[in-house]
């Protein structure tokens, strides 16, 4: 039984130096779970039961500004990361390679994925994509080569105020739910569900990799 992590552990695969320096070790763990996030967001959208809080967001700003989810996606990241300033966060090669797997990986999974009509095998995808991007997550975060922009403000927060990882998370999706709903953004089950317990799934998953390192 493992207590979910508050902080980001040190791994053998992490990055000695510095975010834009990385061993094959390294890289290879942060593509592995960029890839492993991707595909539990892929089983987020097949099980058709409501998109991840950040896309009802971007779907409630393109409803609003009447642009593109695209577009509205991207002006989400770029302000994001204005926000990483005060909190003294800085961008590495993880941060570039998570754009660039995680939608090559929804891309490539969701067609392999199943997409289930029963509710009850709608549900275990859920929660199976809830637990896939919290174990993406920490592995790509334990990489230590720089988080993607809405990880990076998850870190930074919990770095400048010490605050844990779970909690922090938690804070951070149902924001961004109630704002993107208030906006016009599409609400399900799966989105309520992934912005309770990703917070949790991270931080979880967190602990087990500190273990078995």
């Amino acid at each position: 039984m493992f207590n979910p992590a508050k902080t980001i552990p040190q791994t053998s695969w992490r990055s000695r130096g510095g975010q834009w320096e990385f061993s094959p070790n390294s890289f290879s763990m942060l593509v592995i779970g960029l890839w492993i996030f991707g595909s539990g967001e892929a089983a987020l959208i097949n099980a058709g039961l409501g998109v991840s809080p950040w896309t009802v967001l971007a779907e409630g700003l393109a409803s609003t500004f009447k642009t593109g989810v695209g577009v509205a996606t991207f002006v989400v990241s770029v302000l994001v990361l204005l926000l990483w300033i005060p909190l003294k966060q800085w961008p590495g090669i993880g941060t570039i390679m998570n754009a660039l797997v995680i939608a090559t990986a929804i891309d490539l999974m969701r067609p392999v994925i199943p997409t289930p009509s029963e509710f009850r095998y709608q549900l275990l995808l859920v929660l199976i994509g809830v637990l896939a991007v919290g174990l993406g997550s920490a592995i790509y975060l334990t990489a230590q080569l720089g988080p993607g922009p809405r990880d990076g403000l998850m870190t930074g927060l919990h770095y400048r105020f010490g605050w844990p990882v779970a909690r922090v998370r938690l804070g951070i999706e149902i924001s961004v739910l109630a704002f993107g709903w208030l906006l016009g953004g599409t609400v399900g089950l799966g989105t309520a569900l992934f912005a309770v317990l990703i917070g949790w799934s991270i931080a979880i998953n967190l602990a087990v990799l500190s273990k078995a390192n």
